[in-house]
């Protein structure tokens, strides 16, 4: 096999591959065999009609074409490889020559793909990379507004006699027109003034209602066949009621933890407040690296992945002329692949691999999401060639994880930041590589198996669909 690179532009390239006769001979007889079984010809058995009746009565186009078919997209994935291309999205293919139609024909055959590549990321040093991120003191606020947020769980709602106010949990009645259309009505509604799960402006209209009155206002209605148009929306408060929250005292203590007193359960709570800090700053360290590396690094984006994208998105949808849909969807696109191209190099140049074990543990947790069998979700997954998919998320996920450990992690008063907790370290990852090798070794019948980001081309390592000639 020949090949010959041609840059397009800084993320498109035309391939042309030349193939010679003889490496198609396998794809050629078993297109002769298949269409054997296939046709019923006078004189011969089903199976065992001969390449030359085949080629009278077929055409030896037909048969050249299947075998091409079948061949391609073994014949692009090499062609990519020895190229030293890195694809992604799908290329477009043209035959330009097929050998053995004619005598005069070529015996080679040459296609061309035209395929989008992944740009050349300059990544910054890492090591030169300061994050900021938020101190983790626990202040007696803090512990304050945690027990709140418990008494809230184990409170009560009592009827009040008085106008609604923000906070209050309100039964409210609802009637929607449009004109003089009534589209919707609702009763019996059970809501917390303040929440925003509701209709634009209901608050608003609420507070200061009391129980029976009623109150209008306009917003735009969130379901149904009139989605999105504008309504006038009478609200009418059938009760109102208020959270009434346990007293701070032992008895509580005992009731809400496992402790006896209310001091105790404040140690409890501080602790727990403690670990969410310090939690969230590691996850706050991920986004602001992220987002730092987001900021400061550019590059071409190949706009064909988008426009691809674009298409399926609003093809699904049925919006296909929706253009305002369309730029939106085009700003989430691009967005998106800007992302996954960033953290692939990032994973790539701090060598991340997914282990077995992370790739199970996440397979699994998929799966509960899906209120799906394990089994069968990953039979699924594995069927459908979806788990190298996974594995190069996870390893966009870990490379940030596995970033920070070169970084500098600072508070704001410049102390640095121990998050080795949440995100590990080299050495624990060769112990864990190193586990999980030899547990490949003792149980080689995991049909898992290890994948790495180099695994990963979203819909770039196929030639799907029927070749052009």
């Amino acid at each position: 096999m020949k090949s010959a690179v041609e840059t397009v532009d800084e993320t498109r390239v035309k391939l042309t591959v030349e193939v010679p006769m003889d490496d198609l001979k396998p794809q050629v007889d078993q297109a002769y065999s298949e269409i054997a079984q296939q046709v019923t010809i006078p004189g011969f058995r089903k199976g065992k009609v001969p390449p030359r009746i085949i080629d009278q009565r077929v055409g030896k186009a037909a048969v050249l074409e299947q075998a091409i078919n079948s061949a391609m997209p073994d014949l692009y994935r090499q062609a990519v490889t020895e190229a030293d291309l890195k694809p992604i999205g799908q290329p477009k293919i043209d035959v330009t020559s097929i050998p053995g139609l004619t005598d005069d024909a070529a015996d080679e055959l040459v296609f061309t793909a035209e395929l989008d590549v992944r740009p050349e990321v300059e990544l910054p040093d890492l090591s030169e990379v300061t994050i900021t991120v938020d101190d983790a003191e626990v202040s007696d606020e803090d512990i304050e507004e945690s027990l709140t947020e418990l008494r809230q769980r184990f409170a009560s709602l009592v009827g009040v006699e008085r106008a609604v106010a923000d906070g209050d949990f309100v039964s409210l009645d609802l009637v929607a027109k449009i004109g003089d259309e009534e589209i919707d009505t609702a009763e019996g509604v059970s809501y917390q003034v303040g929440s925003g799960n509701m209709l634009p402006g209901i608050d608003e209209a609420l507070i200061g209602l009391s129980a029976g009155e009623s109150a209008t206002f306009n917003a735009p209605l969130a379901g149904g066949e009139h989605a999105g148009e504008e309504a006038t929306v009478t609200v009418t408060a059938t009760a109102v009621k208020e959270q009434e929250l346990p007293e701070v005292d032992d008895d509580f203590a005992q009731m809400a933890s496992e402790v006896d007193t209310i001091e105790e359960l404040r140690e409890n709570l501080r602790t727990q407040v403690a670990d969410a800090k310090s939690n969230n700053r590691a996850v706050q360290a991920r986004d602001l690296l992220l987002e730092h590396l987001l900021e400061k690094v550019e590059f071409p984006l190949p706009q064909g992945v988008i426009e691809d994208e674009i298409h399926r998105h609003l093809e699904g949808e049925g919006r296909l002329e929706d253009d305002e849909h369309r730029e939106e969807v085009r700003e989430q696109a691009t967005d998106a692949l800007r992302r996954q191209l960033l953290l692939d190099t990032l994973a790539e140049k701090l060598k991340v691999q997914v282990e077995q074990g992370e790739m199970i543990e996440f397979m699994l947790r998929t799966a509960q999401e899906y209120r799906m069998d394990p089994n069968e979700f990953i039979q699924s997954a594995s069927q459908n060639n979806q788990i190298p998919l996974y594995a190069a998320e996870l390893a966009r996920n870990k490379s940030l994880a596995v970033a920070l450990r070169e970084v500098s992690v600072v508070d704001n008063a410049g102390n640095a930041v121990d998050l080795a907790d949440y995100i590990g370290s080299d050495e624990e990852d060769a112990a864990n590589a190193a586990a999980a090798d030899e547990a490949a070794v003792e149980a080689p019948e995991v049909e898992i198996v290890e994948a790495d980001v180099e695994a990963e081309e979203p819909a770039a390592e196929s030639a799907e669909g029927e070749t052009k000639s």
